[in-house]
């Protein structure tokens, strides 16, 4: 079977309160599935217990044997006063060769950045060398939290490209939390729609037009992701600039809404 990890009417209590509520889900091999909703929501909680750091109250969670998961954080909590750069904080990560350390860089376009000073990169970059930290592991699930905060639209869109070639090279599932909907859909299979229970799931194209789904996010989505598909066809090159205007049309669409979050 090609189950990496099943969650079977997983509910978790703090103090009497279902922060998640018989939540049911299972994660695939290949298959990226992107989880959004409110703050609040329980996304970090659910996490937590995909990862194995979060004990449910009722349900029941089944693990592939020997299931691999490289997680990629939402922030990182570096000490500002210690110098630190890109090949030191990668050592830190495990009992790695310097070749494998250099290869997991590789993979994420990110080797030149080998000597760099991890308190001096950019947002896109720190994502790279945190994705390549968890790759060191040759994950069969790759959880990433908010993977495109603090980095700029046209950063994101390679970034969820990087995350789609890494999932057809090796194969591994691919669990992503995210608020900025419009620009995961071109590379999501699935969405999970969490309000302390799943509201709903399904097909980007079936979420957005959800009545659970409007209500918590409004309806500018449909708009924007159907901008987002068109524009996506024009944008080959990993480094290469969007057409005139683009970034910016996404950037107004991305602000309008953090209000609902």
């Amino acid at each position: 079977m090609s189950e990496l990890i099943s969650l079977d009417n997983v509910t978790v209590e703090f103090s009497k309160r279902k922060v998640l509520d018989k939540v049911s889900l299972t994660i695939t091999k290949g298959e990226i599935i992107t989880l959004i909703g409110p703050n609040g929501a329980g996304k970090s909680t659910l996490v937590k217990v995909i990862l194995g750091l979060q004990k449910q109250s009722q349900g029941q969670i089944t693990r592939s044997k020997g299931l691999r998961i490289g997680y990629v954080p939402q922030k990182l909590k570096l000490n500002e006063t210690l110098p630190l750069n890109v090949e030191h904080f990668l050592s830190l990560a495990g009992n790695y060769s310097a070749q494998e350390r250099l290869d997991a860089l590789k993979l994420v376009g990110a080797e030149h950045l080998m000597k760099s000073n991890m308190h001096q990169l950019s947002g896109g970059e720190t994502q790279r060398v945190l994705i390549a930290r968890a790759l060191l592991r040759r994950p069969d699930l790759l959880v990433l939290d908010e993977p495109a905060q603090g980095v700029d639209v046209q950063g994101q869109i390679d970034l969820y490209d990087l995350i789609d070639t890494l999932r057809h090279r090796f194969g591994c599932a691919v669990f992503m939390v995210s608020h900025d909907l419009h620009l995961v859909m071109a590379k999501t299979n699935d969405v999970i729609c969490l309000h302390h229970h799943i509201c709903c799931q399904g097909s980007p194209q079936i979420i957005t037009k959800h009545p659970s789904y409007i209500a918590l996010f409004g309806n500018a989505t449909q708009q924007t992701l159907a901008f987002y598909q068109h524009q996506h066809l024009h944008h080959h090159d990993l480094a290469g600039e969007p057409v005139s205007g683009d970034a910016q049309t996404c950037s107004n669409h991305q602000h309008g809404h953090h209000h609902h979050d």
